[in-house]
């Protein structure tokens, strides 16, 4: 069957990945259930596996069908399903995870069946389409950057950097009941996706700056969904005083902190990594799942291109290309 390998040759240049033919079905240790796979997204993750020269299969943003046709999300943080934290429903903390991460330490689904736990399989609400539900993976760390910081009701929410999991942010505030949600992003496309979405959206370094002033002296809540120095400073820039910076994007190296400001505001800074469990027993992704199929705008908002699986290599070229205007990419097997 067909599927998406990484070249190992990214740094070299050409095509970071290609189709292939391999002989059986990619699987996830421990996988028990089969699906055949409706879409898989392009992640950025997936460009930072491929620069580190893999040449595994790719891909973790993924839905499919199963033998009875019903459809599922899955959930790809996989864990070794023994320890506290997987028991307690927080993958995200068990100390294999990096022996279980697609298209780094084990073959990625974006090929034309993929083998999964059942405890992975994510069942889609009525309302979320199959071939939309890749998206369903990375709202759910947008959902949970929101909810661990606090976002509820009446919440003042900005959020910084528009790509995918900044967009999936701003409706993740929205849905949480945020009172106020704004956008600060560069790229045009990015622009009108959050207007699209109802944030107000925040063009420059002065707007943001005059934001603070409009928004009742700052926002309750900021995501960081960028990952860049530039990113966290505006990002305590635009905080209230007693606000939660939620960073959600992945910094290299030491976190840059812009310390002083953050102290004077006693910022409170969270690390979201990808999902879990919440307080009520329910899984970040069932919710993100929900809000997907209950809102149908954000997934037309989100998603700019699909290509289907022999053009993937164009796929991971249009996606690494800002000249494209792309936003969220999706390869459909």
């Amino acid at each position: 069957m067909r599927a998406v390998r990484g070249r190992g040759t990214a740094a070299g240049g050409g095509a970071a990945v290609e189709v292939v033919d391999v002989d059986g079905v990619p699987e996830v240790p421990g996988a028990d259930r089969l699906l055949t796979m409706a879409a898989a997204g392009i992640c950025g993750s997936d460009f930072g596996y491929l620069a580190m020269g893999s040449t595994l299969l790719i891909g973790h943003e993924l839905a499919g069908v199963d033998a009875e046709g019903r459809g599922y999300a899955v959930e790809a943080v996989f864990g070794c399903g023994i320890c506290a934290p997987c028991r307690a429903g927080h993958r995200n903390h068990c100390a294999d995870l990096y022996l279980r991460v697609p298209g780094l330490s084990i073959d990625g689904g974006m090929a034309e069946q993929y083998a999964v736990p059942a405890s992975a399989l994510v069942p889609l609400p009525d309302g979320l389409p199959v071939h939309d539900a890749s998206l369903v993976e990375p709202a759910a760390v947008a959902w949970r950057a929101a909810r661990i910081a606090g976002v509820g009701p009446g919440s003042r929410v900005a959020v910084v950097g528009g790509g995918a999991i900044g967009l999936l942010a701003v409706a993740a505030a929205q849905a949480l009941g945020a009172s106020e949600v704004a956008l600060s992003a560069r790229r045009t496309e990015r622009i009108e996706a959050g207007e699209r979405l109802g944030a107000a959206v925040l063009t420059d370094a002065s707007a943001a700056s005059a934001a603070k002033t409009t928004s009742a002296g700052g926002y309750d809540v900021v995501v960081d969904a960028a990952g860049t120095p530039a990113a966290l400073a505006d990002a305590v820039e635009l905080l209230a005083p007693g606000g939660t910076v939620s960073i959600a994007a992945l910094h290299e190296g030491d976190l840059p902190l812009p310390f002083l400001a953050a102290f004077l505001k006693e910022a409170r800074v969270v690390m979201s990594m990808a999902y879990g469990t919440d307080d009520d027993g329910v899984r970040d992704i069932d919710r993100a799942a929900r809000m997907l199929a209950a809102r149908p705008g954000i997934a037309a908002a989100v998603i700019t291109h699909r290509f289907p699986l022999e053009d993937a290599a164009e796929a991971f070229r249009v996606a690494g290309d800002r000249g494209t205007g792309s936003i969220k990419v999706v390869v459909e097997p």
